[in-house]
């Protein structure tokens, strides 16, 4: 795939009408196609609040298969406008196995599988660790171009769409280099980001500047060292939780270039950002910054090790 394709991402809230929510969202992702998006991505857990700000069991409630309800309305709406979508929603897989994923539907309707969220955090107001099962790490025997077996990841996909080839990671996941890397090596000529990351209102004042420049400065670089476009959508607004101060979402999402320059960019009110991708930049990038050419991957098993000090 060498043409151009337009990128939307979608920056607002969620109230607690997850009707109102899909049907806010499908109003936005009209928006976005109507300005040339052909790949649109809506926020982590688009369609309710953030309800991970503490544990209660009945918010397992929200959660809904894939394919179910909500991707369905999004099915739909992608053949109808001829757009790929990236749908991240709180999935039941089974009884008891809950995931934080990302539905990948392309601009035919057809399902293309689901990205289900590697790294979980565990924080105040981020319980994640209660709600979510990680994505699977498991390895699949996979026949190369030439007829050789070879292992390939099942955690971290590359999906084929109409118009690019897209690695979907989410929010904590952005923090990883290693899941950037190994996304970009199977293929992707963009990553996206959905997010939902925000300020613990008493230490806005101290940290809140650093803690928006650490979460884009760390994306970037993974756009940089893997030659690769990257964009990432986050939330927007205050959510209260009771006995807290609740989280408010600071929004600031974008899309960067294979040089880590940032072609739009939102503030913290709800926002569609759309951009055009050129793969021969990726091409241009990596041929001058040859990062891919030059690892030196005989010396690198000791990644696989939790910690290597005394």
């Amino acid at each position: 795939m060498s043409a151009p394709f337009t990128v939307g991402i979608i920056q607002d809230d969620a109230g607690n009408d997850t009707a109102r929510n899909v049907e806010a969202a499908v109003g936005r992702i009209r928006e976005a196609a109507s300005r040339g998006a052909q790949i649109i991505c809506l926020k982590e857990l688009f369609n309710a609040p953030y309800f991970c700000k503490s544990q209660q069991c009945e918010r397992f409630d929200l959660a809904e298969p894939i394919p179910g309800p909500t991707t369905d309305t999004m099915q739909s709406l992608a053949k109808e406008l001829g757009v790929v979508l990236i749908v991240p929603i709180f999935e039941k897989q089974a009884r008891g196995v809950y995931r934080n994923s990302a539905a990948i539907i392309d601009a035919d309707g057809s399902m293309l599988g689901v990205y289900r969220k590697m790294h979980i955090p565990d924080d105040p107001l981020f319980n994640e660790k209660y709600y979510f099962t990680p994505g699977d790490a498991a390895t699949d025997d996979r026949i190369d171009a030439i007829g050789r077996v070879a292992k390939q990841a099942s955690g971290f996909r590359v999906w084929k769409t109409r118009f690019a080839n897209i690695g979907v990671l989410i929010c904590w996941d952005q923090w990883y280099p290693e899941a950037a890397r190994i996304t970009a090596l199977l293929g992707a000529d963009i990553l996206f980001y959905p997010t939902a990351i925000g300020w613990h209102p008493r230490e806005k004042s101290e940290f809140g500047k650093a803690q928006v420049e650490a979460w884009r400065t760390m994306q970037r670089a993974h756009a940089i060292a893997n030659g690769v476009f990257v964009a990432s959508p986050n939330r927007v607004g205050h959510e209260d939780e009771p006995g807290t101060d609740g989280i408010e979402f600071f929004g600031n999402s974008f899309i960067a270039d294979p040089f880590g320059r940032i072609l739009t960019e939102a503030g913290t009110d709800t926002a569609i950002l759309t951009a055009t991708c050129d793969p021969r930049l990726i091409e241009d990038t990596r041929r001058n910054w040859p990062f891919l050419r030059d690892r030196r991957i005989d010396a690198y098993a000791p990644i696989l090790s939790r910690y290597l000090g005394a």
